[in-house]
């Protein structure tokens, strides 16, 4: 059995903790180094290859990156409005991975983007999207863009500003 990464362990660690507490998991002691900081959050949940719930943060909301991906894990098995919640007889299935957000910065147009090097923020007024990198059938910036703006609701008529980020993900 392979060994899960500090931050996918403590993702599942956070879930089976809520499922069998039913509250959430208190911060541990002895965080590694790499995650006493802050940053944006995303934890992706998925059942036998099927995404089955994906949440997450643009930028940090919570003490630390620990603290937010035990908040965000929660959220992303209980929350997602595309999914019924997870129940605990599904843990065991999941597979958890969890992107840790580098900080957002403008970009000029989509020649400055890379959809397997990194993730798009989209923003019109109030209206926000993000897509992370690396996702399979995401090859192109257009495509990247289409669909971001598609999950924040503005259509290709409409003026955006965009934002890109790196993630380090762990798996």
């Amino acid at each position: 059995m392979t060994t899960e990464s500090y931050p996918v362990s403590l993702a599942r660690a956070s879930l089976q903790y809520y499922y069998g507490q039913g509250q959430m998991m208190p911060v541990p002691k002895n965080i590694p180094a790499a995650f006493q900081g802050r940053a944006g959050v995303f934890v992706s949940l998925k059942k036998q290859g099927g995404l089955r719930g994906c949440i997450g943060t643009f930028l940090p909301t919570q003490e630390n990156i620990a603290m937010e991906i035990i908040v965000n894990a929660i959220s992303a098995a209980t929350e997602d409005p595309r999914f019924y919640p997870v129940t605990a007889e599904e843990l065991p299935e999941l597979s958890i991975s969890v992107d840790i957000l580098g900080v957002p910065e403008a970009v000029g147009g989509q020649e400055e983007l890379d959809p397997a090097r990194y993730g798009i923020i989209v923003c019109n007024g109030p209206r926000k999207g993000l897509l992370l990198p690396m996702l399979e059938g995401v090859d192109t910036a257009e495509q990247q863009i289409a669909i971001t703006r598609q999950k924040a609701g503005i259509s290709c008529n409409e003026p955006i500003e965009i934002y890109r980020f790196t993630v380090n993900r762990y798996c």
